[in-house]
């Protein structure tokens, strides 16, 4: 039988797994975690299984990495790979508008300087057509319900009130919203009292909608990031717009009470100033130096030589601390421009690299490009990153937590706080492109120590399963243990042919994919944090290489803070070499976010690449809706 594409790939992979086998049941482990460590389990029609990958801690007798096989799966068909479901991006669809049904508005409306004449006038009713989102349209029908109520217009046309609201409202983009999405024309008043009625009752209306949806919108954010991709995970805020409409309708200042919707949290505030920032300097005279592209195709390496090597000092001139041009000022003033990568240059590179939190190894890669050319990164590109963090953080809760985790994907850090003070900073190894960590929050409720991988189900039928139904014994020699309905069993006991149910876990180890600890806070995106054996990962720049669970430069350091513990009691605890789960005192919330944009511990704003390129989804999410609110 001809061989297929995806079965003449897997026996490349099982080829490279065997040929591991030479050098050392670590050097296969090892293959393993790079390839598959982190992969959730599927089963045949894509629903995720139960198991210990990011779920309930597993050991004692506890099953891992359960291979349901099919009843229709057949030995015999070269190509008997399972459909595994992938996160997706959507094509993004706005929040649909209704008709609000009020009734119409029968009465006058009656302020000091309508005359009693005018006021007891027969009027014919007044009906107005607008559409809105269900929950604005829902407060908006129980504020109107009880007979005409007023809050923006009078007898002569719009009031104070409105025009402060309309003021507000303009001033949208300082808080990383469009303020197209509630700009709400002032009626002209002609003298015609049909008409200007009709007017003032329809801008009656739409200054509420306009209003009760920027509140919603700066509470909770305008998108619904569920909709955007099952990447995310996020139960929408619950806005009382009904509350807001009694408050407002009491206000004595309505510009006053919208701003005091805005999120109030340090980060908010923090991108909120950087915002004001770059738009003044926008502004103002732009006397930036042209931007400097470097072009590097391949890594300059110590020693090397590339004609792109003056763009590189000449970006470092201009970028680098003060304290880096002074310590290097002999090298940097003796540069003459040539390509040549010399030992008193790879120095200034290297001050560089650590001064950026890089790893300081004079090797010029993408990574250190970036990091170069950050300063100079456009200013469009810097407004759009702020304004997606102030919608992503709106997703977020106000009040992040006192004591907590934060987790940056794009910036490939993980940050320990205590009383809202950062006291743990370390590198982190995310999902790669095709493996994306997902964007969620959720709670820390337990360390386990010394803990079994379990085989995920892609694995063993895969990759495993055909080279077993050839060495049964496969597995024994690679020191994974097999079980079948929780017995032990040896894997060359097995007919392999028959499509066994089993189970295979790697044991605790040094060379358990998941290293010595994980951290786990149970989700359904089966994801979480943990050590690992492939420490060279924390040598790049560029982080994004797992299958989605969130590896720790420093494991021990982090269990240590989320259990109230010294460093020296997890170690002990490691080297008692039994498995162990011990829950944490307190749970702590932990946030696996994405951020373009973000304030470090300082406050100032720092900028990542969009490795996953979800910026874009957003931008198209944030358009969408956009022109939506534009046609009604």
């Amino acid at each position: 039988m001809k061989m297929t594409s995806k079965a003449a790939l897997l026996a490349a992979v099982t080829g490279v797994v065997f040929a591991a086998q030479t050098s050392g049941a670590f050097a296969q482990r090892s293959l393993f975690d790079i390839l598959f460590g982190d992969q959730p389990r599927y089963d045949r029609r894509g629903a995720t299984l139960e198991g210990p990958v990011g779920g309930a801690p597993v050991g004692n007798g506890a099953r891992a990495g359960t291979a349901r096989v099919p009843a229709d799966f057949d030995a015999s068909d070269p190509d008997p790979l399972p459909t595994v479901k992938k996160s997706q991006y959507f094509t993004y669809k706005p929040e649909a508008e209704r008709l609000v049904k009020v009734p119409a508005f029968a009465g006058p409306i009656v302020t000091a300087s309508v005359s009693n004449d005018i006021a007891s006038a027969p009027l014919a009713p007044v009906t107005v057509s607008v559409r809105a989102e269900d929950s604005v349209a829902s407060a908006m029908e129980s504020f109107y319900a009880n007979g005409d109520t007023y809050l923006w217009i009078t007898a002569d046309g719009i009031n104070d009130r409105a025009r402060a609201a309309i003021s507000a409202l303009s001033k949208a983009g300082e808080v990383g919203l469009n303020p197209g999405d509630y700009k709400v024309e002032e009626p002209v008043v002609s003298g015609d009292a049909a008409a200007d009625r009709q007017k003032l009752m329809a801008f009656e209306l739409e200054m509420t909608k306009a209003v009760l949806t920027f509140i919603q919108d700066d509470v909770r954010g305008r998108i619904d990031p569920n909709r955007i991709s099952d990447y995310y995970s996020f139960k929408r805020k619950d806005v009382n717009l009904k509350g807001s409409l009694a408050i407002l309708q009491r206000s004595p200042d309505v510009s006053a009470y919208l701003a005091s919707r805005d999120p109030s949290s340090p980060q908010f505030q923090a991108l909120k100033a950087e915002l004001a920032r770059l738009n003044g300097a926008q502004t103002q005279s732009t006397d930036q130096p042209p931007r400097i592209e470097v072009n590097l195709t391949s890594l300059l390496r110590p020693g090397g030589s590339n004609p792109e090597l003056s763009k590189i000092i000449e970006l470092i001139k201009r970028n680098g601390s003060d304290s880096l041009k002074a310590e290097n000022a002999m090298a940097l003033e003796s540069y003459t421009g040539g390509p040549d990568y010399t030992p008193e240059l790879v120095d200034v590179v290297k001050a560089f690299q650590k001064e950026k939190g890089m790893s300081p190894d004079g090797i010029i890669g993408k990574g250190t490009i970036r990091a170069l050319q950050g300063g100079v990164e456009s200013a469009d590109n810097k407004l759009n990153k702020i304004i997606y963090a102030m919608e992503q953080l709106r997703w977020l809760p106000n009040d992040l937590g006192s004591r907590r985790v934060f987790i940056n994907q794009p910036a490939f850090m993980a940050y320990y706080y205590n009383d809202n003070k950062q006291q743990l900073a370390m590198k982190v190894v995310v999902g790669g492109v095709n493996h994306q960590t997902n964007f969620f929050q959720d709670q820390i409720q337990t360390v386990e120590f010394n803990p079994y991988w379990g085989v995920p189900r892609s694995i063993i039928v895969n990759e495993m399963m055909p080279k077993l139904r050839q060495d049964p014994s496969y597995l024994d020699r690679m020191g994974y243990e097999v079980s079948v309905r929780g017995k032990v069993v040896s894997s060359s006991s097995l007919d392999w042919g028959r499509n066994p149910d089993v189970d295979v876990r790697q044991p605790p180890g040094n060379a358990n994919a998941l290293g010595q600890l994980k951290i786990l806070f149970p989700n359904k995106f089966s994801i979480y944090m943990h050590d690992t054996p492939q420490k060279s990962f924390f040598a790049r720049d560029m982080r994004a290489l797992s299958h989605g669970c969130v590896r720790l430069a420093d494991p021990r350091a982090m269990a240590a803070a989320v259990l109230g513990v010294d460093k020296d009691k997890v170690a002990s605890d490691i080297a008692t070499g039994k498995n162990m789960s011990v829950p944490v005192p307190t749970k702590i919330p932990v946030y696996v976010a994405y951020f373009t944009a973000w304030p470090d511990a300082d406050g100032k704003v720092q900028f990542f690449d969009d490795v996953y390129g979800r910026d874009t989804y957003l931008q198209r999410a944030m358009d969408a809706t956009s022109k939506a609110r534009a046609q009604s």
